[in-house]
């Protein structure tokens, strides 16, 4: 493990976990990157973005300059029942009341079009006591009425954001109905266009919402998604997901990997807090390295699996399979990229059977995450299309997973859609009746993991 910081700035350290023992003829190598920020959230401070370092941008308590978009659904359907709108407008309230004093933010009411509702005119507001109040005052008169299309509202706080010279961009957006005002492959288009200038929460209120959409604004913007089937628990979640954006430090982290001539990249994922294929997201970074998106940091730590394919070598033979290194790149483009901290995927081949045998069990347990997240995902599908036999296997699946691995809340949650006959076996009958609520809080929720314990 290496760790390279300064002073007051949020400390990035990574950790290797893995078997590095490969039996005569292995080729693949498995490893668990463990990545830790500490000195961050409230504590610390980074450079502002394209500015040289000061002796302000050190101080200690020097929080990071934020921006934040505020995106309400106001479709014609937030009026079914009243009481949801109002629980979308206080709710909202509740999290413009979290800012953090000097925070740059606007709000956008999100219908078959997106209109700037504060501060209007393209133009973002600077939180302070009277800012907060007009805010507010401007979310009373919200109404609902007309469609939704969500790629407009993400374009429009895409260009609210892009305007603010601040480090950390963010997006908070809120919806209770599906994007039926606009082409699917527009909505994709917005996300792409999207992709690494901002990041975004996404949240479903009620149940009339598609999960597969909620979720893929959360995955392709790096943020969170969940559902909030009561609108009555709508100001308390909001609260939550402020909260913790006011708490990021450090945004536009990459994971670095460099491999040596021959080395082949399988995948990369980040497996906790949930799991996220990166593999796809990959942008050169010079020969031989790539780097994967990680998003905006405060004090947490996510843990990454690496999976490469090195070429065959003999009994003795030992090698540098790949290099981990976090990077801060230099947002003017004109400087080396900051290298926060890096580690080290070794491959040695041996004759030792028991050694070139034993799965490492931080490998195993994410392994087995993954694998929960895939199977109920699959198994809902199954369900959905009609096919009991074949969701029964897959969700029984899923609860031996989830109890081998000590999943308790995606247990609980499994347990709503199946009677449970035995765990250990992964037997299971599925359910009858099935809330709807419950169905998609499964769906929504099934990336979620657990650390493993070490």
């Amino acid at each position: 493990m290496a760790n390279f910081s300064k002073s007051n700035v949020p400390q990035f350290s990574v950790e290797v976990y893995q078997n590095e023992f490969l039996p005569e003829g292995g080729r693949e190598v498995n490893a668990i990157v463990t990545v830790t920020s500490t000195g961050g959230g409230t504590t610390g401070g980074v450079p502002l973005a394209g500015t040289a370092p000061s002796a302000a941008a050190y101080a200690p308590g020097r929080a990071a300059d934020a921006a934040v978009v505020l995106m309400v659904d106001c479709s014609g359907s937030m009026d079914y029942p009243p009481t949801k709108m109002r629980n979308a407008r206080d709710a909202t309230a509740a999290a413009v009341g979290t800012l953090r004093e000097g925070t740059r933010f606007a709000v956008v009411a999100g219908t078959h079009v997106a209109k700037d509702v504060y501060p209007g005119n393209g133009r973002l507001a600077v939180a302070d006591a009277g800012t907060k109040a007009q805010a507010k005052e401007a979310l009373r008169r919200l109404s609902a009425g007309g469609g939704t299309a969500i790629g407009t509202w993400l374009r429009l706080a895409d260009r609210l954001l892009g305007a603010a010279d601040a480090d950390i961009r963010h997006g908070i957006l809120l919806t209770d109905g599906r994007n039926e005002h606009e082409a699917p492959e527009d909505l994709r288009a917005a996300l792409d266009a999207c992709a690494g200038r901002f990041t975004c929460d996404a949240r479903g209120v009620g149940t009339d919402w598609d999960v597969k959409e909620v979720t893929s604004v959360a995955s392709a913007l790096l943020g969170t998604a969940d559902i909030v089937a009561d609108p009555s628990h709508l100001a308390a979640d909001f609260t939550r997901m402020m909260e913790n954006a006011m708490g990021k430090e450090v945004a536009d982290v990459a994971l670095r990997l460099w491999t040596p001539v021959g080395v082949e990249i399988r995948f990369v994922k980040q497996v906790a807090p949930t799991v996220e294929d990166l593999t796809g997201r990959r942008t050169e970074a010079g020969p031989r390295s790539g780097d994967y998106p990680t998003g905006s940091w405060g004090d947490e730590s996510r843990d990454y699996h690496v999976c490469v394919r090195v070429p065959e070598a003999g009994i003795g033979r030992e090698m540098l399979a790949a290099r981990a290194s976090l990077i801060l790149p230099d947002p003017t483009g004109t400087a080396a990229p900051q290298v926060l901290s890096q580690g080290l995927v070794r491959a040695v081949w041996t004759d030792d059977m028991v050694a070139s045998t034993s799965i490492n069990p931080q490998v195993a347990h994410y392994t087995g995450q993954a694998e929960l997240a895939q199977v109920i995902q699959q198994g809902l599908d199954a369900r959905k299309s009609g096919d009991f036999d074949g969701a029964t296997a897959k969700l029984g699946r899923a609860v031996q997973l989830a109890s081998a691995s000590g999943n308790e809340e995606t247990a609980k949650l499994l347990s709503k859609v199946v009677d449970v006959v035995d765990a250990a076996t992964g037997t299971v009958r599925l359910k009858a009746k099935v809330a709807e609520a419950d169905e998609m809080t499964l769906e929504t929720r099934s990336t979620k993991t657990v650390r493993v314990k070490r």
